[in-house]
């Protein structure tokens, strides 16, 4: 099953998913205008990523195609594949001698323990959640579908005590200046719903907060495009401040068993200072991943 939507108030950008609501799995992928620069930050201490050296701000990578957010851990980086062979019929890409090589940096998270664990995002579903994302129409999404149809939250608490996550979206707006984040929320910890609790409060009130570590079912994921005029080094500095705003909505972040990891994109249109860019990230990131505790 494949639904459609569009990153809205960022002119140019669609997003498309795949959707298996049976296995509890998806891919969503998020097409990028020519010409979009992009930098990315992983702070969680078990990533399943693909492409992301090459957005490093000393790589000679300036420009990318596409982001794919995936279930399936590390076997659905292969919806990749698929985001890739659409890019390419469609004459994206690196151009080199042997033709063109679509840039496309790939998250995953793992949602293997949640549905039919024999069915992974595959090459295929990457290349249909492309096509869809080529024709979206309509309101961003939030919710059980392509990357964040297994995903859930509070892992820590146990299996029988997890909560929802999912896909959710959300943006920042000043003036014509937009930023957007798309969050796949597969936390091991807690969503803070933002009502100032203290931190520590939620490690103490559980017997043993750790307990769970070791069952690798965690990792929030996500893309932050922006209209913003960025270069490399300034999306970088964009991807901290969406690491910055799941901070502030997770407890606790990047934990050594989470994969955590986003890829800030920059469509190039209006100026704007990197720090208020950075603001804005942060604040679409924290209200993005907040609005699954709701």
């Amino acid at each position: 099953m494949a639904t459609v939507t569009d990153v809205v108030g960022v002119r140019g950008v669609g997003v498309g998913h795949w959707t298996d609501p049976v296995a509890r799995t998806g891919c969503t992928v998020v097409l990028l205008p020519d010409g979009t620069v992009a930098s990315a930050e992983v702070r969680g201490g078990a990533p399943a990523t693909r492409e992301l050296a090459a957005l490093a701000p000393d790589k000679a990578v300036l420009n990318i195609d596409a982001v794919v957010l995936t279930g399936g851990s590390a076997f659905g980086l292969a919806s990749a594949d698929g985001a890739m062979r659409f890019l390419e019929e469609s004459g994206r890409g690196v151009p080199t001698p042997g033709g063109r090589v679509p840039v496309v940096p790939t998250l995953a998270l793992f949602d293997l323990a949640v549905g039919d664990s024999r069915v992974r995002p595959t090459a295929d579903d990457g290349y249909r959640a492309a096509t869809a994302a080529a024709r979206a129409s309509g309101s961003p999404v939030s919710g059980r579908l392509g990357a964040g149809t297994g995903a859930h939250a509070s892992h820590w608490r146990g299996p029988e005590h997890r909560r929802p996550g999912g896909l959710r979206y959300a943006e920042s707006h000043l003036d014509d200046l937009v930023v957007g984040a798309l969050c796949a929320v597969n936390a091991y910890g807690d969503v803070d719903n933002g009502d100032g609790a203290p931190k520590l409060d939620a490690v103490a009130a559980l017997d043993e907060p750790f307990a769970f570590e070791h069952s690798r079912v965690h990792t929030t994921i996500g893309v932050v495009v922006t209209n913003a005029k960025l270069n490399k080094v300034e999306c970088h500095i964009v991807a901290q401040g969406a690491h910055d705003g799941l901070a502030r909505a997770l407890t606790p972040p990047h934990t050594r068993f989470d994969g955590d990891a986003f890829v800030a994109a920059s469509t190039g249109e209006i100026d704007a200072h990197v720090d208020t860019v950075r603001l804005m990230a942060l604040d679409a990131v924290s209200t993005a991943i907040r609005s699954a505790a709701q």
